[in-house]
């Protein structure tokens, strides 16, 4: 493959934003609730919390999210001045939590900045001054909420530039990645670029997607030099990341009549830190296939080699019990596969009277509940979800 970037004297495809932004008023999304480049005004709260929810989550995923957040934080004071444990359940489900950690950072900072300077940060390099602010979701957020000029150049701009210039470097070195921010910076217009930025989001999602792309109905296809050669597919060139590591653990479903206890996570902004959980125990099997014959044998050694559950002494007080797991589920989460198997147990009365005793010299929040109404993962929702 031949690699087609762009040089400062290099021409710029004809109307190249002509017709994408002509593209994007007839057949763009125009309904999104963060949406506001048909209004007089732009809320850039609004705008910066749904460029890091979109964070590699689907749209769709997002939206339910996005209007209970900003619900119960309509302003960025309301959320720089929330407790962790007021957010943390509006984020669950959602996955990869460090964002919504650096998003709380960040808004404690913007408050700041605010408070000192009368306004939200204006320009792009004040911007990537917050925290978990990158120089895409910066250069988006001054162009579609500050609406000055900004450039964005996220996975989806990514896509459509390396097909439609041919651009075969890996785009994760940062040669490529200097050469597509060039590009990117090139051929956004100056004015109008918060529409832009909207629109090539629009045609990455829509158009331009990573397997069976619609190039007919492309507003750029005509000089695309990847459909061009039938070559769209080649593009962009990543390099295959290492293989995720694999985890597992027993997550066990105790009850006491009809009460399933809960513990609430509190691991200083680890994995689903300020969410509900039922407790874990950890196996020592790192392989990718789920356990089946030996379960048993790893679940024994677990148990009586570890210290309880979650920290706890639930070990010592609760026998294992004797039975396959009743429903197992593989959660992938950004570092490592997570092979979870969940055990039901049955306690009696003094059991009961025994863990709650533990827990409570320990000093942790747990409750016994009916029913699962609690801020939890998602991979707390699958396990509950009856056994197929």
């Amino acid at each position: 493959m031949t690699t087609t970037i762009y040089h400062a004297n290099d021409a710029i495809p004809e109307h190249f934003a002509t017709r994408l932004l002509t593209w994007f008023e007839q057949y763009g999304r125009h309904d999104l609730p963060w949406q506001f480049h048909h209004k007089q005004t732009a809320d850039i709260y609004a705008v910066w919390l749904s460029e890091i929810m979109l964070q590699q989550t689907q749209v769709a995923t997002v939206l339910g999210y996005f209007e209970r957040f900003l619900e119960q934080f309509p302003t960025v004071q309301a959320l720089a001045t929330a407790q962790w444990q007021q957010i943390a359940p509006l984020w669950a489900g959602l996955g990869y939590y460090a964002r919504v950690r650096n998003l709380h950072a960040g808004a404690k900072q913007v408050a700041q900045f605010i408070k000192e300077h009368g306004d939200f940060p204006q320009s792009v390099e004040q911007w990537q001054e917050v925290k978990g602010v990158g120089r895409s979701t910066a250069g988006a957020i001054v162009a579609m909420g500050v609406r000055g000029f900004g450039v964005i150049c996220d996975g989806n701009v990514k896509r459509v530039l390396t097909r439609h210039r041919k651009i075969a470097g890996d785009i994760n070195k940062s040669a490529t990645d200097k050469k597509l921010w060039q590009l990117a910076e090139a051929l956004t217009p100056k004015q109008d670029s918060g529409k832009y930025a909207q629109a090539m989001m629009d045609l990455g999602a829509t158009i331009c997607t990573r397997t069976k792309p619609k190039c007919q109905l492309c507003p750029i296809g005509a000089d695309c030099l990847a459909y061009a050669t039938d070559s769209q597919l080649d593009y962009p060139v990543k390099t295959k990341p290492k293989p995720k590591p694999h985890r597992h653990s027993i997550v066990l479903r105790l009850s006491f009549q009809s009460q399933v206890l809960w513990l609430h996570r509190q691991n200083g902004g680890g994995i689903w830190d300020g969410l509900w959980c039922l407790p874990l125990l950890h196996l020592s099997y790192q392989a990718d296939e789920p356990l089946s014959d030996n379960f048993a044998n790893y679940a024994m050694q677990a148990w009586h080699e570890q210290s309880g559950l979650d920290g706890g002494m639930l070990g010592e007080i609760v026998d294992m019990p004797d039975c396959p797991p009743s429903r197992i589920i593989r959660h992938t989460l950004t570092h490592f596969h997570w092979h979870l198997y969940r055990l039901d147990v049955q306690i009696d009365a003094e059991k009961f009277c025994q863990i709650n005793q533990m827990l409570d010299a320990m000093g942790l929040q747990y409750q016994w509940l009916v029913g699962d109404k609690l801020a939890k993962p998602a991979a707390m929702v699958k396990l509950l979800h009856q056994a197929s």
